[in-house]
């Protein structure tokens, strides 16, 4: 990764510490609007339904064709990030961000709202690449994984705001649009942030030595056949765990309306305790692998929560609350470890591929199980007169969990033996390719 200009030379001194975190708030705000926009789908889900005639396969696909263009988009824009630095492209992304979620506003016609969401998508992704390498730059060996975790609870203050804006914005409910204009909002907040983060970082880059990872004009595609077999692993488990946490939100609000017969304010809160527990404890869980190592014990007990939970909330009567604490507690702890452990896997010139890479293998998940599920619940005939159809979503959700946790747990054995890279241990390394 290069940032021009980058000044390294040893005479200047360390960003401090208060600058750094100045830093990591800005860029976390960029985040907090592009998690916003994307969750503000999901409690438009009925009323997409009654006011426009949306099935539940039309909902998959606008959370699903966010995903599409990025199983090719993200690995680019990681490479872009590596060549041009990452002030330019978080601002870049940043704008793509705030343009897709006005296209997505402006008609109520499912070709524009997906054209909308795709725009979207192309830069959300490739934002949230560029953000985690650039917090890798700024953070490597200084509490990354605290860090990592701040970011991600403020980054999900978005979603938690999307999540539960049936409650404080409930007029803006009475008409699909409305909601999706706070969106564009969100949008402005994203490239207001994106903008500060290009002066910090300008600023920074004359002031004091920033970390450099190395010479990106050798950055290839081939590279990518350089990673080792633990990043591989981490890839694995991130599309599989990610494929059963954020399909499942974009038809929960739906799900707890019509098979357990809550209001929609309701389901929108019990969705974003997602968010709302990853918020509180997603910087704790960083700062835990920080001080004690264990990341991948760590991401193997993540894993194990979800087994259970979907097939908790299909076919036990009991409070929504328990199995949606324990979905919290994983969606807090597996991101917490997963995305920094990438450091310790790969060289720091390749972040930007390596995190791309990974990103885009993730949205290959996001954009098939998102089809899936809509599929697969009009295909039960899923409904409040039918809410025996959402089971089969409930399955395919539990066996994605059992598979995360297999490769969890292969990362784990690998990570023991001779070829491990640190991850069960406290020790910072500056990564290996």
């Amino acid at each position: 990764m290069s940032q021009s200009p980058v000044n390294t030379s040893s005479t200047l001194p360390e960003p401090p510490a208060s600058f750094r975190w100045m830093v990591l708030v800005v860029i976390s705000l960029a985040m907090f609007g592009n998690y916003y926009i994307y969750d503000s789908i999901s409690p438009l889900a009925d009323v997409l339904s009654s006011q426009l005639g949306f099935s539940d396969s039309n909902i998959g696909l606008l959370n699903a064709i966010y995903s599409i263009p990025n199983i090719i988009m993200v690995l680019i824009g990681g490479i872009i990030i590596d060549r041009i630095g990452t002030k330019k492209s978080i601002l870049i992304f940043a704008v793509l961000c705030l343009l897709g979620a006005g296209v997505t506003a402006a008609s109520g016609e499912l070709f524009w709202m997906a054209a909308g969401r795709l725009i979207f998508g192309l830069g959300a992704e490739s934002l949230i690449v560029a953000v985690t390498t650039s917090l890798a730059r700024w953070f490597k060996g200084k509490e990354l994984s605290f860090a990592f975790g701040l970011n991600l609870t403020i980054a999900r203050l978005g979603s938690f705001a999307a999540l539960n804006s049936p409650s404080w914005a409930k007029p803006m409910y009475e008409y699909w649009q409305y909601p999706l204009l706070l969106s564009v909002g969100a949008g402005v907040i994203c490239v207001a942030a994106a903008l500060l983060y290009f002066a910090q970082d300008g600023y920074a880059s004359r002031k004091y030595h920033l970390g450099t990872a190395g010479d990106t004009d050798k950055v290839a595609l081939k590279d990518i056949f350089k990673f080792g077999t633990s990043y591989w692993l981490v890839v694995a488990l991130c599309i599989t765990f990610y494929s059963a946490m954020f399909p499942f939100q974009t038809f929960a609000i739906k799900f707890f309306q019509h098979a357990h017969g809550v209001s929609r304010e309701t389901a929108g809160f019990l969705s974003s305790m997602l968010t709302l527990f990853a918020m509180i404890a997603t910087p704790l869980f960083g700062l835990v692998a920080d001080k004690v190592g264990k990341r991948a014990l760590m991401m193997m007990f993540g894993s194990v929560l979800i087994i259970p939970v979907y097939l908790m909330m299909a076919y036990l009567n009991i409070s929504l609350y328990i199995p949606m604490a324990m979905m919290g507690i994983a969606f807090s702890l597996v991101p917490a470890v997963m995305w920094p452990s990438v450091t310790y896997l790969v060289d720091g010139s390749r972040l930007g591929t390596a995190y791309g890479l990974m990103t885009m293998i993730q949205n290959i998940g996001l954009a098939g199980f998102n089809i899936a599920i809509g599929w697969a619940n009009d295909f039960s005939g899923a409904s409040a007169a039918n809410p025996d159809g959402y089971t089969l979503g409930m399955w395919i959700f539990s066996v994605l969990g059992f598979v995360g946790f297999l490769f969890a747990w292969m990362l784990r054995r690998r990570e023991l033996g001779p070829n491990g890279h640190g991850l069960e241990t406290i020790t910072t390394k500056t990564g290996v390719a």
